[in-house]
This record gives C-alpha cells, structure tokens and sequence, in this order.
C-alpha cells in the first residue's frame, strides 16, 4: 500500500559503533542455530556488593557478519521465558537477522537465567470476573500462598522481580555485549521494560522501537484502565458489525447487541443449563463474561453460534476454557510493576465503567486482579510519569484493535518522550511479532536508519 511505500522523514540517530567488550562473551552452539552465554548480575541492584545470580542469553547470529550493523537486543513480554521462544520462532527474527545478532535473554527468575521454581503452582481462575467478595476471598487465599512459597524458593530474588532490577539487567547486558548504545525491541510487557531501561539510562539507549504498549506511566487506576475498556467495547461492536453484515454468522437477522444482553440477563438471574458438562451444571454471567472473547475475528463464528445456543438455552459453549495460564512468576512481576487494589474498590471500579461501557468494556478491570488478588507485598516499581533526558527518538507502535494493549497506552508514552513517533495500524495485539508488513517495514527502516514514519502515518489491515 502507499502508506508502507512512502518517505519516512525524521531525525536519524547514527547506530552507535560496536566496542569490544573487556572480556568477550563466551558464545557456545546450544543448538537449533543459537549460540548461549551467561553473566553474572547482583541479585538486588541496590545491594551491588551482595549475592550473584546468572543472567542467560541466546543469539541469533546476523547472517552478515562481517557487514552487520550491530546487536539488537530483544524482550517478546509475558513476562516468562524468552531463550525456548526464540527457539520456536526464529522465522519471526529471520528478517532483523540480515543486519543484526539478534540477542534474546531470560528475565531473572525464568529458564536459563537463575530460576526459580515455585513449589505451589500459580492459581488459574476459570473465573476470573469475579462473582462475589466471597469468590475473591477464596481466589486471594490460594494466590497468597503460591506467593509466600514462590518468595521462599526465590531465595536473593525474593523481593527482587521487577522491571526496575531487570533494566538494570539489561544495562549489564549491553555492557557484556560491548555495545557503546542499547538497540533494543521491546513487545508488550517488554515495552514497559524498555520503558523503564529509557528512564534509567536514558544516555546509553541509541535506537528503541516499543510494540504494544504496556502503560507504565499512569499512576491513575481509573485513567489506565479506560482505555482498555473502550477498546473491549469497541471490539464487542465490530462482533456485531461483522454478524449483521455475515450471512454464516448464527446471530445474522437478529439485533447481537441485544442477543448478547439477553443472555447476560438471563445468565445473571439464574445460571443457563449447560447440558455439554453435565447434568445440574449451569452457566452464569460472570461466567460468560471471563470466558467470551471479542478481540480476535479468526474466534467470532465460534462466539456467535455459542451465543445462539444460550440464548435457547443450552450455554455448553460457554464451559470451554481457552488458553492456559500465565507462567508462574509472570504474575509476581506484573503485580509489582502495577500494584493493584483488593475487590471493593475493583467492585466500584466496575460500576464507573459498566455506565459508561455497559456491555462488556467493564470487564477490563477484572485481569489484573486475577494476577494480583492475594499476593503478598514486596518491592514494587509502581507506574509514574516517565523522564528521560538525552534519550533519542523511539519509535512506539499499537493497533487501533489492542484491548490488552491499547493503542491510546502508546499515544500517552509518545507523548511524554520528545521527539517520539506514534505509528498506529489497523490490527490487535503484537504487530511486529504476528507479520503486519507495513509496520515491519516502519520498524526495520527505523532500526537500521534512525528515520522515523511521517507524522500521522497509519498502517491499513495486515494482508
């Protein structure tokens, strides 16, 4: 499209030159094409003289190495392991490999980096949009004593699961990477690790492009979470768009918003009948709530049809879980980069949204919780407003569909951080890593140039 085809304009920022390292990191093959090395980091970067822990690295080697223009550094979020995803999805890097080693690591706590292996697992709440203070208080129990196990195991860690430690991690890897300048790619959670390395370092950062924001500059709770629940909502609406104007969808001819408050009526005065799971077993809307999803088009026949099927009555479809839970030590660190309340001012939350956005919007100030509910207190790098002076400019992109990550997150960012450039494109969540060509072109121009899109340049749907 013209859009992926026209000038980019901006400030270039020069790639900073490749330094040799004091002592070379000692790459060796750990197979699947990767090259692994480790150092060695302080436990607690405010106590530099106390215990070692190991950071592990992989490489994706660039395939030019003698014309190489140096080391990209790379987060994918979660947070969770990053080396065994690299693994499995090194096409995904292939393009970033014609100008770069593309060099990937495991946040503390995770797989090659000094692990910690929770002795209690991470609760995993099929209900996540809590019904009752009763249900919270049950779900708050359970996760506060994987998290009082999890900080046993955790030994040095304990405490010590943040982004503020770990772009501190990251300042240790550009420097045992000989890099005078960190080059770095960031996607969702790892946006708000980037976000914390451009704080802290600001000086020592030479290009940052940041996929999928991850809003760590918003104290306000009600502030954070409108946005998310204004792209729920409007993903709710393109779901009904799409039905009325789809002859297979199993709502076509009728009215699906209405379909939708129909069921959740329904569902919210007496559980709908799930014959599929089992006699007695019954479906309610909370139920309904936690487990219907909008955000993906590739799921809307499914919902629609299963949406049919409740409103005569059988809500079977609604039994199915999808998706797995969260690594353990994922919700320990996004807890501590984003404190959340307990279930009375959630509760009052909700009702704020639910006038604003009554269908399913409000549902957004439920995720954070399930992560968070229970778990005891530590150290924690709480949102604020970010200032980084001497930091050259970055690029930012969302998707006008993200409600994980909503494209208003990257706007706010952008605007905080001068000389920044907002690109948005029609599309959800993880633009660079899901294949959105133009906004790998954008990306890629920018990492190897410096020059940033036009202002106001929107990439259309991925095709």
């Amino acid at each position: 499209m013209n859009v992926v085809a026209s000038l980019v304009i901006g400030a270039v920022t020069a790639l900073a030159p490749i330094t040799a390292p004091v002592t070379p990191l000692p790459w060796q093959d750990c197979g699947d094409g990767l090259q692994c090395a480790q150092i060695q980091v302080p436990a607690d970067w405010t106590r530099r003289s106390g215990q070692q822990v190991t950071i592990g690295l992989a490489k994706l080697p660039a395939q030019d190495q003698a014309g190489k223009k140096g080391v990209l550094l790379v987060n994918t979020g979660g947070p969770g392991e990053q080396i065994t995803l690299l693994r499995q999805a090194k096409a995904s890097f292939a393009d970033l490999t014609r100008w770069f080693d593309v060099v990937i690591f495991d946040p503390r706590g995770f797989g090659e980096s000094s692990e910690i292996n929770c002795p209690v697992p991470a609760p995993f709440a099929t209900e996540w949009v809590f019904p009752n203070q009763g249900a919270y208080d049950a779900y708050a129990a359970k996760n506060r004593a994987f998290g009082q196990a999890c900080a046993r195991e955790a030994g040095p860690l304990s405490g010590s699961l943040n982004s503020w430690q770990i772009a501190h991690d990251m300042e240790a890897i550009r420097k045992a990477l000989g890099q005078a300048r960190l080059t770095y790619l960031g996607n969702s959670h790892g946006t708000a690790l980037g976000q914390a390395y451009a704080e802290l370092f600001p000086r020592k950062v030479g290009r940052m492009y940041l996929d999928s924001v991850f809003d760590h500059t918003t104290p306000d709770l009600r502030t954070w979470l409108r946005p998310r629940a204004k792209a729920l909502e409007a993903n709710f609406h393109r779901f009904a768009a799409w039905c009325e104007s789809t002859a297979t969808c199993a709502l076509h001819g009728k009215d699906p918003v209405a379909v939708w408050d129909e069921v959740m009526a329904k569902a919210r005065r007496e559980p709908i009948p799930a014959p599929e799971a089992g006699p007695g077993v019954g479906i309610s809307d909370t139920q309904i709530a936690s487990r219907a999803f909008f955000s993906h088009e590739a799921s809307w026949g499914r919902l629609a049809a299963g949406l049919a099927r409740a409103q005569a009555g059988d809500a079977s479809f609604f039994t199915k879980v999808e998706g797995a839970p969260d690594p353990d030590l994922s919700r320990v660190i996004i807890c501590a980069d984003l404190p959340y309340p307990g279930y009375k001012q959630i509760k009052k939350l909700e009702g704020v949204l639910r006038r604003e956005l009554p269908h399913i919007g409000w549902r957004a100030v439920w995720p954070m919780a399930n992560h968070c509910a229970g778990l005891p207190p530590t150290r924690t790098y709480a949102p604020h407003p970010i200032k980084a002076p001497g930091l050259p400019p970055v690029l930012i992109a969302g998707g006008e569909h993200d409600d994980n990550t909503p494209v208003a997150d990257g706007r706010r960012l952008a605007a905080q951080l001068p000389g920044s450039r907002l690109l948005t494109a029609i599309g959800g969540h993880a633009l660079y890593l899901s294949g959105h060509p133009c906004v790998r072109e954008h990306a890629h121009r920018y990492l190897t140039t410096g020059q940033l899109p036009p202002r106001g340049i929107s990439c259309g749907p991925a095709k």
